[in-house]
């Protein structure tokens, strides 16, 4: 339980200001009903002819008595709502702290997320929610550790043997929580990843709407979703049950106890050792003592489920960080507003001369997929096009370059000099990533070319216009402001692949890397792309360096260089002539794509596809 306790440390200090002030809220929420017994005794006591006093004392004792819980009642409402702000905050903190990792910490972050974004989803939620929850169990355990030490003491000043009886079921429901508690831990386990699923099933459903309708797979998907949401059922229900079992031996501790005060006081009551006054007290103490085992039983059954959701959520942090990381205040904006996104890309200070990779390799299995030992060096304004067969690497290179990929050996060189982390360095305005899968958000075309980052419509325009958009830009009735839908699904293959070269281009890197933009689009509208591009590098309105993965013709005649892949390593290098001349895997390749592309030429030629 090492790394649940260190989280927990590490919440109550980095906000323990609001802790305290919190906690000292919620103490006399806590304490305050050892008075209110107190209270009950005298007025029993008087009521009963055990101690003589007038009805306006019993009046004045009544009326302290509906004081005290008013304060009770009021105290309890304030802090309700200033210990919601500690939980959210901290809540925020925990997220906050693990996307600042995905997006930010050296190395690639695909191996550490799950297979699907619903399962991420339900680990910032849930599996947040529970730590945070843990953590605040501790102000209650601790009220209920005051109110049992304090009402101990005055119920043993009473009657000794009593007090004792009813101590005894609170310490079997303990042992009984902490027997429980790896079942509690394996049962919520499975809930958390099946409830993930469902999550994660929806989604994909929503987003591949159209595939389903198509397909005419709407009532197996149903089935599907059916059954998923049964696992997750029954996994929910052994959860529940679990943890209610311990909640329901808890709450009978208050029946026994009293049960058990009854039958001992009757004894005492007839030779007058126990008064009307003190069985009032001792059954009133006796449903708040049996809180001190229910929070004992919540925090057992709580602290496995944490260690669960410590697991899983150290898994989405980079391989050299751990639930230190995880759990440090690393600079969320509780108490003023965040700075501004800058208007661009830094300055990086030392533009682009020299790019090099030096025997890099990458081992994607054991069947030795990737690339191996690849020499590369891109100079400043030339335009490189890495190219080779299905599977031969060229994804994996260009990604291992910029650091979306773990290289196992080989070093990245900028302007001579090694780079320590391609991940965080390889970033705008030094390089800027157009993939070979194009990922938009359900957002305006605005936010999606900008990501958060300021920018002028003019310079948004001159990255469309650079990226063969423009027209379809015109032909939008709320231009800039067209919601694209989730991953683009309201534009074409060809216009989402544009847009996502033009939120390249908007970043102005000195190294524009492009993977591969012919999937879907035709060759006349590929080959005014790379018009458009050459045009704007040539008159500075556009990245000067490029790096493209590509097998059409468009790219390739434009190379300065290019690089032939075949099963991870280099066949061949150099001016598109000399390839041709001295690689046989160029000249496959070539004859291959002049069949594809005579085979895509259209009768009537049109200005773009897609």
């Amino acid at each position: 339980m090492r790394p649940v306790s260190l989280v927990a440390a590490r919440l109550v200090v980095n906000d323990l200001r609001r802790y305290l002030i919190g906690g000292a809220l919620w103490l006399p929420v806590s304490v305050i009903p050892l008075g209110s017994g107190l209270l009950l005794q005298q007025i029993f006591d008087r009521i009963s002819g055990h101690s003589v006093a007038s009805l306006d004392r019993v009046l004045w004792l009544c009326a302290a008595f509906v004081g005290v819980e008013v304060v009770r009642s009021l105290i309890l409402y304030v802090a309700h709502l200033y210990g919601g702000y500690w939980w959210d905050a901290m809540a925020t903190l925990l997220r906050a702290n693990i996307l600042r990792s995905v997006l930010t910490a050296p190395g690639p972050a695909a191996a550490r997320l799950p297979y699907s974004p619903g399962e991420s989803v339900a680990r910032l939620r849930d599996d947040v929610g529970d730590l945070v929850e843990l953590v605040d169990e501790s102000v209650p355990l601790a009220g209920a550790f005051l109110f049992s030490g304090g009402a101990l003491a005055i119920m043993a000043s009473i009657d000794p043997v009593i007090t004792l009886v009813l101590v005894v079921p609170m310490i079997v429901i303990g042992v009984l929580s902490r027997l429980m508690s790896e079942m509690v831990r394996r049962l919520h386990s499975r809930a958390r990843v099946l409830g993930a699923a469902v999550t994660a099933y929806i989604g994909e459903t929503f987003g591949g709407v159209l595939a389903i309708k198509t397909a005419g797979a709407e009532d197996a998907v149903l089935e599907r979703l059916r059954e998923h949401n049964r696992r997750r059922r029954d996994a929910a229900v052994k959860d529940r049950l679990a943890t209610d079992m311990l909640e329901t031996s808890t709450s009978a501790t208050v029946e026994i106890s009293i049960g058990l005060v009854l039958l001992l006081a009757a004894s005492a009551m007839r030779r007058g050792d126990f008064t009307v006054g003190d069985l009032a007290l001792f059954t009133s103490y006796v449903g708040w003592l049996t809180a001190l085992p229910r929070i004992i039983g919540r925090v057992l059954y709580r602290l496995p489920q944490a260690a669960v959701s410590t697991e899983r959520l150290t898994r989405l942090m980079a391989p050299h960080e751990d639930v230190d990381h995880l759990s440090r205040n690393s600079g969320v904006w509780f108490h003023r507003e965040p700075p501004l996104p800058p208007a661009s890309a830094p300055d990086h200070g030392d533009a682009l001369e020299v790019v090099e990779a030096r025997g890099l390799t990458v081992r994607l299995d054991e069947s030795g997929r990737g690339v191996h030992a690849v020499d590369l060096r891109i100079s400043r304004g030339s335009f490189t096009v890495v190219t080779g067969a299905v599977g031969s690497g060229k994804t994996t290179l260009v990604r291992a370059m910029l650091g979306l990929v773990r290289a196992d050996e080989g070093t990245i060189f900028w302007n001579g000099r090694p780079v320590d982390d391609p991940a965080t360095f390889l970033v705008p305005g030094r390089a800027a990533y157009a993939s070979q899968v194009p990922r938009l958000f359900s957002e305006s075309l605005r936010e999606n070319l900008l990501l958060g980052r300021s920018g002028s419509d003019g310079d948004l325009a001159r990255a469309l216009e650079s990226a063969a958009f423009e027209e379809d830009l015109a032909e939008m009735p709320d231009g800039l402001d067209t919601i694209v839908g989730p991953r683009g699904v309201r534009l074409s293959g060809g216009q989402v692949q544009r847009a996502t070269a033009a939120r390249a281009l908007v970043r102005m890197p000195d190294l524009l890397v492009v993977d591969d933009l012919s999937s879907a689009l035709d060759v006349e509208t590929e080959k005014l792309l790379w018009d458009r591009i050459a045009d704007a590098a040539r008159d500075g309105r556009g990245p000067e360096t490029l790096l493209v993965v590509s097998h059409r013709q468009a790219a390739l005649e434009r190379a300065d260089q290019v690089i032939v892949l075949d099963r991870g390593r280099v066949v061949g290098r150099g001016p598109l002539g000399d390839v041709l001349e001295n690689c046989p895997e160029m000249r496959r390749l070539w004859h291959e794509e002049l069949v594809v592309e005579a085979e895509e030429q259209p009768e009537h030629p049109v200005r773009r596809g897609g």
